[in-house]
């Protein structure tokens, strides 16, 4: 029976990194000429919650802000990622393309998993022309909860997916894996925490790990 792997986005596939700064730097900077904010980015303390959905990190880096600014912050932020990305200011992870392409030869059916927007996810999609390889690409905003493991579970009932596995860096992609009775491959990457991967099926530090793994996992 053919496998399928539902993959994360950030900071699995997509080298998040190279435009966080950017574009966190650039909300912050609108917010600056506001008068809404007077210190630094605070780019480590989203590097510290990377993952959580959206409407969370503005909670956390804007929690004296109201509802209605964190939204203009996040939509401002949101033009600003996906500005970038089409500007080729991004990375895919080194193999993505040739590990896709090997697990399209295996007949593994390719999904994306991901707490970030729908419209971000298009832009990464459209300019890597993942769409080659991947059957279809499910956003945190589809699912009312913003649970990784509803959406997952939402994936299955769909597709029909009855054996694979997630492969993320977080522990909501693990997490996922559990609640529905999949594998958890955790993605030692830019993101990972070590006490968090300790709790994965499997690690792995590069993704064409995937193409061993594939003949270990339940058929």
């Amino acid at each position: 029976m053919a496998q399928s792997l539902i993959f994360d986005m950030d900071g699995t596939l997509f080298q998040t990194d190279k435009i966080l700064e950017l574009s966190l730097d650039d909300a912050f900077s609108r917010l600056q000429s506001l008068n809404k904010w007077d210190k630094e980015t605070p780019i480590d303390k989203y590097r510290e919650i990377m993952g959580v959905p959206l409407p969370k990190v503005w909670e956390t880096l804007l929690p004296n802000h109201s509802v209605e600014e964190r939204e203009q912050t996040d939509a401002y932020f949101l033009e600003r990622l996906i500005e970038n990305i089409s500007n080729g200011k991004g990375a895919l992870y080194p193999n993505v393309k040739e590990v896709f392409s090997y697990l399209k030869e295996n007949e593994c059916s390719i999904y994306i998993a991901s707490n970030g927007l729908t419209e971000y996810l298009k832009a990464i999609i459209s300019y890597y022309h993942l769409d080659e390889w991947v059957t279809e690409t499910f956003s945190i905003q589809q699912i009312e909860s913003l649970n990784k493991s509803d959406l997952v579970q939402s994936i299955i009932k769909k597709c029909g997916i009855t054996n694979g596995a997630v492969v993320g860096d977080r522990l909501s992609d693990i997490n996922a894996a559990k609640d529905n009775g999949l594998v958890s491959i955790g993605c030692n990457f830019d993101f990972a925490r070590e006490d968090e991967l300790s709790q994965a099926d499997m690690v792995i530090d590069d993704l064409t790990e995937l193409q061993t793994i594939l003949s270990k996992l339940p058929k």
